[in-house]
């Protein structure tokens, strides 16, 4: 490892805008790792879903049967098509009411938790600098980080809430005994002793696949968002460049702008995809638990 002398001042500058406010402070060990709360994260993530069901409440408070505003028509574009997608993938209509409002939610918390990515890097430390919060090191504010989808804390949590309906459904429509029998003789089905011997391989198949869902629907969004946030923050260091008014000055500050507006613009599509593919995910996991081997 580098000493820190050696750090250079753009590594030093990434490794800030990287780390969380959280409480193991400076704290490196193994176990404080087990032990951490990023609170950045939570705050972040709760105001966003806060903002979320304030939306909906607002659109289902509004709702008119007489001629629809712009608002209403635009939350109908949304609900439908969210309807529409589990209509398809889950076949069972109780289940679909409780389903579908939920992908629409989760679709909309991403959206709007991944939109902070498009937050200028520096302005919530200039913020914090500005209100004395974040100024030193020691602060309570130096180390912050708002884009919670890229701490691999959140997009995990959400998969495995993901992961717990899929057990609560599989176990609900076809009952504790098909649910484990199932476990024990899908996908390689014998008969006699020969479902005895591949029992161990079918229950080592099913555990992995619930495990390989629940880290690729968690792993997939914190990665394109992760990767987006430090792509920003590599644009932000062409800014930082600026040393006066000479030639290689201006070619770098007008390279930070064109290649900070290009990716935010690209950038736009993500948030949008991610989180469609986060719901479309979540719908066909759940549809699965409902089907059988």
């Amino acid at each position: 490892m580098a000493a820190a002398s050696d750090v250079t001042p753009q590594a030093a500058y990434i490794q800030h805008h990287l780390v969380h406010l959280n409480n193991i402070g400076e704290k490196q060990s193994v176990i404080a790792q087990f032990n951490v709360i990023n609170y950045d994260s939570v705050f972040w993530s709760a105001l966003t879903g806060l903002v979320v069901v304030l939306f909906l409440w607002l659109a289902a408070r509004r709702a008119s049967a007489n001629v629809p505003g712009r608002f209403q028509v635009f939350v109908e574009m949304i609900v439908d098509m969210v309807d529409d997608q589990a209509k398809g993938i889950v076949n069972n209509a109780k289940s679909r009411q409780f389903v579908a409002p939920l992908a629409l939610t989760v679709f909309l918390w991403i959206i709007l938790m991944n939109a902070l990515d498009l937050v200028p890097v520096d302005l919530m430390p200039a913020i914090w600098r500005w209100t004395g919060l974040g100024a030193h090191h020691g602060d309570p504010l130096y180390y912050h980080r708002i884009l919670p989808t890229a701490d691999l804390n959140v997009p995990m949590g959400m998969s495995m809430g993901v992961l717990l309906l899929m057990l609560y459904y599989g176990i609900k429509i076809k009952h504790p005994g098909g649910f484990v029998k199932e476990l024990f003789t899908a996908p390689f089905h014998g008969h006699g002793i020969g479902a005895l011997l591949l029992a161990p391989a079918n229950l080592l198949l099913n555990l992995i696949e619930y495990a390989a869902k629940s880290v690729s629907l968690g792993m997939r969004l914190f990665g394109n968002m992760f990767a987006g946030e430090l792509i920003f923050m590599l644009i932000a260091l062409l800014g930082g460049a600026w040393t006066g008014l000479n030639a290689t000055s201006i070619s770098l500050g007008i390279g930070h702008v064109l290649a900070g507006s290009i990716w935010a613009i690209f950038h736009i599509l993500i948030v949008l995809l991610q989180a469609f593919i986060f719901m479309m995910l979540t719908l066909v996991y759940i549809g699965q638990a409902h089907e059988g081997h």
